[in-house]
């Protein structure tokens, strides 16, 4: 007699070689926490301690800044795989497959600019000028002291494995700024997978109603308090 065999398992889809790429301002989390923690204190100081309309007033106000405050600075962020964009702003979502991108543009802001015009700022990845300077400066300075030591090195000297005298290495390639690294990174992220079947889809866009709805029941409140005060 013999038994049956046992079925083999359903094939399982291979999983994904690329995770998710998280980039969020780090100055944004900080000020985010900070102003929280200012109108937390703040407003339940008001609530708890405050006499006649001052605690209704306090907590309409915190209802309708909180929800701003971390949609502001908490809340957005970009994710990057091998399949799409998804881009988290302050009011909406947008995921873009990698084949709908046409270009990633960086000016006086970061935006992303799809195949049918439409353009989405990543707030997630704020422009600083500033940054911009001192990475210039640094960049200036770096290949001044490798021309110096270079000029020097042909008279005579120990090089060290980087080639300048007392080992000191050539910078690799052009100093950037952190946010126009990561438009780099996105970049060759799209230059890799915007062909492949995986990358294929629609635009999509959705509004963050759950940061929108809040923050306007604390506005209507606040007028009606304002109203009938």
């Amino acid at each position: 007699m013999t038994t049956p065999d046992h079925e083999s398992p359903a094939p399982q889809p291979p999983a994904s070689q690329y995770k998710d790429r998280v980039y969020r301002s780090s100055g944004g989390l900080a000020g985010g926490v900070l102003l929280l923690a200012i109108a937390g204190w703040l407003g339940i100081d008001a609530i708890v301690s405050g006499h006649g309309r001052t605690p209704w007033l306090a907590l309409a106000a915190l209802i309708f800044v909180v929800p701003l405050i971390l949609a502001f600075t908490l809340r957005p962020a970009v994710q990057a795989n091998a399949e799409r964009l998804r881009i988290r702003n302050p009011f909406r979502i947008v995921v873009v497959p990698w084949s709908e991108v046409a270009l990633l543009r960086s000016g006086y802001s970061n935006e992303v600019v799809v195949k049918s015009g439409s353009k989405y700022q990543l707030w997630a990845v704020p422009v600083s000028l500033r940054a911009r300077k001192r990475a210039a400066r640094q960049e200036a300075r770096a290949t001044a002291d490798a021309s110096g030591r270079g000029r020097r090195g042909r008279g005579g000297g120990v090089f060290g494995p980087g080639g300048l005298p007392g080992g000191t290495a050539v910078p690799e390639g052009p100093v950037r700024a952190e946010s126009d690294k990561i438009m780099d990174e996105l970049r060759e992220l799209l230059e890799t997978h915007e062909r492949t079947g995986t990358a294929q889809g629609e635009v999509t866009v959705r509004w963050a109603y759950e940061i929108a709805g809040p923050a306007l029941a604390g506005a209507v409140l606040l007028v009606i308090l304002a109203a009938t005060g």
